[in-house]
């Protein structure tokens, strides 16, 4: 009998907390923040299915242009090569020549100076 009491006793202390506590927040602001939160839920999967499009689209556009990226890279790679053998010519070309006439460019223009083109070549 006396756990049938105990029971009974922590039934009622428990719906006498739980009245305690719906009165510590009004009803009007837990609608509003009820409200808020379906209004902020619409918000992200508006925002969801446009960067989901987005995303779609995006992927459309690559398989796309993926093709002419890939070939204009190679030929890019390949003046790049075509390029630094042209400047190792010229080099070779301008130090035959001072050694032939050492009066043929001026002073400053012999010295190594700083190459300045920047690096594209990609990690590897």
């Amino acid at each position: 009998m006396s756990s049938e009491n105990e029971s009974e006793s922590r039934k009622l202390s428990s719906e006498e907390i739980s009245r305690e506590f719906k009165t510590l927040v009004s009803s009007n602001d837990l609608h509003s923040l009820n409200h808020m939160q379906h209004t902020i839920l619409g918000r992200l999967q508006d925002s969801n299915a446009v960067l989901s499009h987005f995303n779609d689209f995006s992927q459309h556009c690559f398989a796309e242009i993926s093709g002419d990226i890939a070939r204009n890279t190679r030929v890019l790679k390949c003046v790049k090569s075509d390029l630094d053998y042209i400047f190792q010519k010229l080099r070779s070309m301008k130090s035959k020549i001072m050694a032939t006439y050492p009066d043929a460019f001026p002073e400053d223009s012999m010295g190594e100076g700083i190459d300045r083109r920047p690096d594209l070549e990609m990690p590897k």
